[in-house]
């Protein structure tokens, strides 16, 4: 298993072209959000903003529209559309969708989830309530063409896998996650301490940066949207999730460093990632 370090981000991360444009850099679209978990999709924008993308949409429920609205600062947040062919739409205008931040586990979201994965033509997210959505109907996955993401923690892989038990050790963890990968044609983002990515190839990655301090709720929100952002520019699905992972850790101990993993919070977490980038630079 290949280890993700800096050097290794530098080489996948995309690069910055200095006479680009706001579209040059990507449109994306969030998809998320359902009443008591309004914090989850403005996370994931606010992570896709500062990973570097030139436009990013989040699309939430109507009744919960005027609160991230007001949280989300620099991405363009909108009440989504009640009918699913002019949401499909939207998202296919844009280079990569995240689906699952806050999103809620209504019978009704499940069934419009499944209904994208069908018909959406480019590179999917599935974090979260996503995963869920889709833990009960593999096949949805087994059929797309488009690039598809998984971003799990070990209880969400193990609805996705049952012979797969939370706790397991690093070698198992590599072993499930790529045995998914590769029957699925997917890349699985496993996290937690030592956070793997496999890839539908065979190959797989872990993680050297983070700490417990992460461990919170809100933070894999963030990871979701900085993979989400990274997959618009054009990075490829390896690549957008090893750098993803690599500088989401980096900042996460940047952020420990200076407040303790006690006291961190996933917002302090955010704050870090231009630092995280920078060491990238330097």
């Amino acid at each position: 298993m290949e280890r993700i370090t800096s050097r290794l981000v530098r080489q996948m991360l995309p690069p910055r072209r200095a006479d680009g444009h706001k579209g040059t850099f990507g449109r994306v679209y969030i998809f998320g959000g359902c009443t008591g978990y309004t914090g989850a999709p403005v996370y994931a924008g606010e992570a896709a903003v500062r990973t570097g993308s030139g436009l990013v949409f989040v699309g939430v429920p109507e009744e919960i529209y005027p609160i991230a609205a007001v949280r989300c600062r620099d991405a363009m947040v909108q009440p989504l559309p009640r009918d699913d062919s002019a949401l499909l739409e939207r998202m296919n205008a844009c280079d990569a969708v995240l689906i699952g931040p806050g999103l809620g586990r209504a019978a009704e979201t499940e069934r419009r989830v499944l209904y994208l994965m069908e018909h959406l033509s480019v590179p999917v997210v599935l974090d979260a309530d996503g995963i869920n959505a889709v833990s009960a109907h593999i096949d949805e996955l087994d059929g797309r063409r488009a690039v598809t993401a998984l971003t799990p923690h070990e209880g969400e892989f193990a609805r996705l896998d049952p012979f797969f038990s939370p706790g397991a050790g690093t070698e198992v963890r590599e072993q499930a996650a790529e045995t998914f990968a590769r029957r699925h044609g997917c890349t699985v983002v496993l996290k937690g301490p030592g956070t793997i990515v496999a890839c539908p190839d065979g190959r797989t990655l872990e993680n050297t940066t983070g700490n417990c301090g992460m461990a919170k709720g809100g933070s894999g929100d963030i990871l979701a949207g900085m993979i989400l952002s990274l997959l618009g520019q054009g990075a490829g699905a390896a690549e957008a999730a090893a750098c993803a992972v690599w500088i989401h850790g980096r900042a996460g101990d940047l952020a420990a460093e200076e407040l303790t993993a006690y006291a961190m919070t996933p917002t302090d977490l955010l704050g870090r990632l231009p630092a995280a980038f920078k060491e990238l630079e330097d």
